[in-house]
């Protein structure tokens, strides 16, 4: 079983944020491969279905960013998951928008919701897809810009992404890291 799970914050206001790209993707993916959420006893969303023939988890935590690893850490002792079964999708300040970066390993560098996850695991061994969301113009606040809509000229290189995401994401299931790594890490065309 692969348990993917989507980084965001939790209510309307943050809907369509920076921040919410994560959430982003794993709704797309949801939709596609028609997996409902439900609410369940964990502090997420969970739903469970097949992509690719491969059953699969798609959890949307409902703790805010910086207590993500709460629900991960609970989602993966019920349901037995190991960390290399684990593939988080995020945001990432550092790519330009539009970019995606999927990577076996690291640490969690300035992301708040992925440093909870590292640290409710006490490991850092599990796929991130990062999504490249720009940097924050030097203006402004880091916790301002993450939580900003995206300008109207950005919307349709984000939507891109977030496919492009999903996608990075169906490669990670089916063919495996090293696979996924050399389609999407590089620029798109």
């Amino acid at each position: 079983m692969r348990m993917i799970v989507g980084l965001g914050n939790p209510g309307i206001q943050y809907r369509n944020t920076r921040h919410n790209v994560g959430f982003d993707v794993v709704d797309t993916l949801a939709s596609l491969w028609k997996i409902p959420f439900k609410f369940t006893r964990f502090t997420g969303l969970v739903g469970e279905g097949v992509i690719l023939g491969h059953k699969v988890l798609l959890v949307k935590p409902q703790t805010f960013m910086n207590k993500s690893g709460e629900c991960v850490e609970q989602v993966m002792d019920y349901y037995r998951v190991e960390p290399h079964e684990l593939i988080v999708v995020i945001d990432d300040v550092d790519l330009p928008i539009g970019r995606i970066r999927v990577r076996s390993t690291g640490g969690a560098g300035t992301h708040n919701g992925l440093r909870s996850i590292v640290d409710y695991m006490g490991a850092g061994g599990f796929a991130r897809v990062r999504v490249g969301i720009g940097p924050a113009p030097p203006e402004m606040d880091m916790a301002r810009f993450v939580l900003s809509r995206f300008k109207d000229e950005e919307k349709e290189i984000i939507q891109t992404a977030v496919a492009r995401a999903g996608f990075a994401v169906e490669a990670l299931i089916s063919d495996g890291i090293e696979a996924a790594q050399a389609r999407f890490n590089a620029p798109p065309e």
